[in-house]
């Protein structure tokens, strides 16, 4: 019998922001129950620092430059910095061919008209947001468009858009439960913990409570996040109660590191999302699957989001298109002791305004190494992660053999994402 599949993404969720973590100042059983019940990646990327091109890299398997979007999709054409290639397939049209019946709820932002929609690009159900964020959690508008959708109906439902998506998981799980016979994908992606950091009052004020010594800006992070953490756990416990959870893989991360500014908690590791360093691309993430992981394991195997595509592809027992990025996990998340591939990991972001000028950011690793230039305007910087995991010191002046190697690395790179257009035709 076939695994169904549930990938809950989070929106800008630091890397230290859930209690199992050991970060005292919040509350997450339901996250948690996660990690202690499955494995844990200590070493999991995302693709990019920021929304889009980790979730084209999620759902495609690719870098996020080789399948058009290198940077942020937005509604204001003048500040879109991507468009999701017609010749990418997606994870969910590839489960199709197996039998899998795949659903989106939740944030898209990869497209916000045809033929970029989820129902035209796979999936067979879609209930959330086209767009990048939303200006307010309860009216759920962006710039004054509404962007959300049932399938192609425009809705506008009334609630917070976190007791929405989880909501609306619920309902999808309890339908899926009547037709056990047909497998299916869940790609839930929240928005929160995004900004505008809108939690609910009266979790606002439960943790005012709880946590007096916290400033108002980390009480407002946590309550939203405590929030998000009860709609997965009603996810999780209509998992339970339907029977599905036995045969059913759980994935959980975000698509990059958190916002300081906004209160968010990115442990010891450096900067915050929207830049190349370990705080803007390194993301939590575990997965639980009843019976087949080792429960409460943890592996030092690095991965990344777009390795998503074909370890699920692998689980389903159906093959991959030919030239993507990403490599199966599967093989480490049943045995944590597997040995490690070694491959180069790339990251991508495009942006715009005077800060970017249209310009791109990169980044690559290899083994302990990390090249970045965290700017277009500044040079590049080299750090050994084995022995400077916090990037602390710059090695591009005393290891010059090593930062030219990765250098030429990333330039081909660079070329190979080059091919792909990411502005719409025309």
């Amino acid at each position: 019998m076939k695994p169904n599949f549930i990938v809950i993404l989070t929106d800008d969720l630091g890397y230290a922001d859930y209690s199992a973590f050991g970060t005292p100042d919040i509350r997450t059983p339901n996250i948690d129950s996660i990690f202690h019940e499955g494995l844990t990646f200590e070493n999991f990327y995302a693709n990019s620092p920021v929304c889009s091109p980790s979730r084209a890299a999620l759902l495609t398997g690719c870098h996020p430059d080789r399948v058009g979007v290198p940077g942020v999709i937005r509604h204001v054409e003048a500040n879109s910095w991507g468009y999701l290639s017609r010749d990418a397939v997606l994870l969910p049209q590839v489960l199709k061919e197996a039998g899998y019946y795949s659903a989106l709820i939740g944030k898209w932002h990869l497209g916000l008209e045809s033929p970029n929609v989820p129902n035209e690009r796979g999936f067979d159900f879609f209930h959330g947001f086209l767009g990048d964020m939303m200006d307010d959690y309860w009216t759920h508008r962006r710039g004054g468009h509404n962007f959300m959708r049932r399938n192609l109906e425009v809705i506008d439902p009334e609630g917070h858009a976190t007791d929405l998506f989880a909501g609306w998981a619920c309902e999808f799980l309890e339908e899926r439960a009547r037709k056990p016979e047909e497998p299916f994908f869940l790609y839930l992606a929240f928005n929160a913990p995004h900004d505008p950091i809108q939690p609910p009052p009266e979790w606002l004020e439960r943790v005012k409570v709880r946590e007096p010594g916290a400033s108002p800006v980390r009480q407002k992070m946590v309550a939203l996040v405590e929030h998000l953490d009860a709609g997965i756990g009603r996810v999780l416990a209509t998992l339970e109660r339907t029977g599905l959870a036995g045969n059913t893989i759980v994935m959980f991360s975000s698509d990059n590191g958190g916002k300081l500014s906004f209160g968010a908690n990115n442990g010891p590791l450096r900067s915050e999302k929207g830049h190349m360093y370990e705080g803007g691309v390194r993301v939590p993430f575990a997965v639980r699957w009843p019976g087949r992981i080792p429960a409460g394991t943890r592996t030092g195997h690095i991965g990344q989001l777009m390795d998503l595509f074909p370890t699920l592809a692998e689980a389903a027992g159906t093959p991959v298109p030919a030239g993507i990025d990403g490599i199966s996990l599967l093989p480490v998340m049943l045995n944590p002791d597997t040995e490690p591939v070694e491959r180069t990991l790339y990251f991508v972001r495009r942006e715009g305004g005077i800060e970017y000028g249209g310009k791109s950011i990169e980044a690559i690793r290899k083994g302990g190494w990390k090249l970045l230039q965290d700017s277009p305007f500044r040079g590049l910087e080299l750090y050994n992660l084995d022995e400077d995991p916090l990037e602390t010191t710059d090695r591009a002046s005393q290891s010059r053999e090593t930062l030219t190697a990765l250098a030429a690395e990333l330039r081909r790179q660079i070329q190979r994402g080059g091919k792909t257009p990411w502005q719409p035709p025309g």
